[in-house]
């Protein structure tokens, strides 16, 4: 009987040894509004350099400026009706210069 008792014993000791606790962990997933440093501010088309109006002239002609765009770097960013119906989206600085975005 004593050996039935130990290896009963002995059985379930072993099958508590090998037992996996599952544990569930619930992740919370904060959205964090971050502004860009080089965050840009609406301004009016009217106040964008003449410099940046002859360069997109020059590079795309016919084409008209909708709504401008200005950081603190002095950096635009323009959008941009063309002549052919397209819209696209630049960036230059205030002497012309076209920036790649």
């Amino acid at each position: 009987m004593k050996n039935l008792m130990f290896a009963a014993v002995l059985s379930l000791g072993t099958m508590t040894a090998f037992a996996q606790e599952e544990t569930v962990v619930e992740e919370t997933v904060a959205t964090e509004v971050v502004e860009a440093q080089d965050a840009f501010a609406e301004v009016a088309v009217e106040e964008v350099p003449a410099a940046i109006s002859e360069a997109l002239e020059a590079a795309h002609p016919g084409a008209t400026i909708s709504k401008a765009f200005m950081n603190k770097d002095a950096q635009y960013k323009l959008e941009v009706a063309k002549e052919d119906g397209e819209t696209a989206e630049l960036y230059a600085d205030a002497e012309g210069n076209w920036i790649e975005k």
